[in-house]
């Protein structure tokens, strides 16, 4: 008899485990690791690791050398090789999966320095082929990899093995493409600093391991996972070969998971316990399936497209569709902040207290406005009392021609005030010096990092006064985990969430927006919001928290899906004007962004292209046609 679980799982052609978050994923394969590591020690064998560097394995790496600290897990018998490394870098680079390792698990743990094998990205390159063929060898000789640890990039690489690899492919040094480059961009400051090559492990190295563990985090990853684990091996998506390998498992948070069909449409996998949440996303799929609107969806498209099952248990057609669009119906509002002298029992916002007092979050000095421009602008006009809080500085992101031209200005301006040239000239030769001698990559000073973080506060200032936030609403927090002058962060503080609670406890507010976008690249969306939370999990027995109400947005790079938006804030053409303009404020993101990704577009462009497809949903549904609309789902902190 074939169980339940067996047949949710029927679409996947490989072992696949999904946690809650990336924190739970990263303990388990912490634990695993640890577990290969003692096996092999009661054996009198060594264990031998590959391993990867980058965002997706440092909280494995830091458990792993806490289970090292607290419980004596030693490394003496363990054996390293790395999956890859940019060429040509030094080791000592910031950007370097040498100094990684050694940051975050060699240096933190007694494995003999003999035992680490790694890519050295100085390597002459007339030696690199022999190099290549002589860690090849190393890890014959020492009986294959035990256990190699994979993570994910966005085309399905894995190492640096671009599409189209050869599967028996060995060790060997790749050009990067310029989609691989785009997307390696923000850790280098930029796409032209980015090196143009990577030593690798092949596809055949990788493959060749006893056991594989690929692990991915995020919503940006979910359509590659699908591609991974249900769609048929293609060299185009060198990570599909995995399905061939024997003892292979992907350890996926539920973000990276949402697209496999098991999650996204689980009514295509099995019996299902229908809610109301998960019928509006099965009608919602069936109608942009059919391209019908919902209430002209009928009882035979349900039967003939798998919602049989809903039909039987939920009644007619016509009756689930009347819910259902009564249900998104209710989710528009034009009055984000309530609508007072109003019946507000079927809508997302109650009407008092108003006006309310409403806290804007944003991660960077121009989410606000990217992500919620619109509602922000209403909620102004409505008359709220509305403070926008900018919690990083966000210094890393300006281009260095564009700080020398600030400071020229000053000068400028210096000459004509007659201000001291101590402050005026000689900043600007002393900035101009010391960003000559930067290497690309390199973090900058704290006079240029100062500087910089002045632009970005500036253009954030006049983004937040232009939709008519009053400037003594304008809070910069400039949270102490990110003042790294570089991509990487460090973790969040007591000092960070004190200052957010003070700044909480200083408003007392009735309604609090906040990044709910796990998926920008950097990080930093992620961790401010945990920062927020953590601040309201030590507010929430305040009087004020009982009344408060906190909505979440996403940035620039991913939409919530409207089965899962909460509260829909149409904007007219003006409005989306208004927004464009506030976005536009901020010139040094102008044009070509210091961090872009892989998406040539710029920021407003994004948002635009975003909040009008989210109309055009919301208009093929049934609903009326606007022209752009911008989406929250409430976040819980009990739940």
């Amino acid at each position: 008899m074939i169980k339940s679980q067996d047949i949710s799982k029927r679409f996947e052609k490989v072992s696949v485990d999904v946690f809650t978050d990336s924190e739970e994923a990263s303990k388990i394969v912490a634990k695993k690791i640890a577990e290969t590591i003692l096996k092999k020690q009661s054996k009198g064998q060594p264990c031998v690791l590959g391993l990867v560097a980058g965002s997706t394995a440092v909280n494995v790496y830091e458990e792993l050398v806490n289970i090292h600290k607290k419980k004596g897990l030693s490394f003496k018998n363990v054996f390293i090789f790395n999956i890859d490394e940019y060429y040509p870098l030094s080791p000592e680079e910031i950007q370097s999966h040498y100094l990684y390792l050694h940051e975050y698990l060699f240096s933190n743990v007694d494995i003999p320095k003999e035992n680490i094998n790694l890519f050295k990205g100085d390597i002459p390159k007339e030696k690199i082929a022999a190099f290549c063929k002589s860690y090849e060898r190393k890890i014959e000789e020492l009986g294959g990899i035990d256990l190699q640890l994979l993570s994910l990039d966005g085309r399905g690489q894995i190492g640096a093995n671009e599409p189209g690899s050869d599967k028996y492919s060995e060790t060997r040094l790749i050009t990067l493409d310029y989609a691989t480059r785009m997307g390696a961009a923000s850790n280098f400051y930029g796409e032209e600093n980015v090196p143009r090559y990577c030593l690798t492990m092949g596809l055949g190295t990788i493959l060749n391991a006893g056991e594989i563990i690929l692990m991915a985090w995020g919503e940006g990853k979910a359509k590659i996972i699908k591609k991974i684990v249900e769609e048929k091996v293609t060299e185009m998506v060198p990570a599909s070969y995995l399905q061939e390998h024997p003892n292979v498992s992907l350890i996926l948070d539920d973000a990276s998971a949402s697209e496999l069909t098991r999650i996204k449409t689980p009514w295509l996998t099995g019996n299902v316990v229908w809610n109301s949440k998960l019928i509006r996303r099965a009608v919602f799929w069936l109608c942009q399936k059919l391209d019908k609107p919902i209430l002209k969806v009928t009882d035979r498209d349900y039967n003939d497209n798998g919602l049989g099952d809903l039909i039987s248990e939920c009644g007619s057609a016509s009756e689930i569709n009347i819910r259902v669009f009564n249900d998104l119906q209710h989710t528009i509002t034009g009055w984000p902040g309530g609508k007072p002298n109003a019946d507000d029992s079927t809508r997302p916002e109650r009407a008092y207290p108003f006006p309310k007092r409403a806290v804007i979050f944003s991660p960077h000095p121009d989410d606000d406005v990217i992500s919620m421009g619109g509602t922000l602008a209403r909620l102004c006009a409505h008359g709220h009392e509305v403070h926008v809080a900018y919690q990083t500085s966000g210094n890393i992101a300006v281009f260095d021609d564009d700080a020398l031209r600030f400071l020229d200005f000053i000068r400028e301006i210096g000459s004509i005030y007659n201000l001291s040239p101590e402050i005026t000239n000689d900043t600007y030769h002393e900035a101009q010096k010391a960003l000559q001698l930067k290497r690309p990559g390199q973090a900058d000073s704290e006079a240029v990092k100062m500087i910089k973080g002045a632009i970005r506060r500036t253009e954030a200032r006049a983004g937040a006064l232009y939709v008519q936030v009053p400037e003594e609403n304008i809070h910069f927090l400039d949270l102490p985990f990110y003042e790294t002058g570089t991509v990487k962060k460090k973790p969040v503080g007591e000092e960070d969430i004190r200052i957010i609670i003070d700044l909480l406890q200083s408003i007392k507010p009735h309604q609090i927006y906040a990044a709910g976008d796990m998926t920008d690249p950097h990080g930093t969306h992620r961790v401010c919001f945990q920062a927020i939370v953590e601040a309201l999990k030590r507010l929430q027995n305040e009087e004020w928290m009982k009344d408060c109400r906190i909505w979440m947005y996403r940035g620039a790079w991913q939409e919530w899906d409207v089965s899962e938006q909460e509260m829909a804030v149409p904007l007219s053409p003006e409005e989306t004007y208004i927004k464009r303009m506030a976005i536009f404020k901020h010139q040094s993101q102008k044009d070509r962004p210091l961090f872009p990704g892989t998406d040539p577009r710029e920021f407003w462009q994004r948002a635009e292209d975003r909040n009008h497809a989210t109309a055009v949903i919301f208009d093929k549904l049934g609903m009326a046609e606007y022209q752009a609309i911008e989406l929250f789902v409430e976040y819980k902190l009990n739940k």
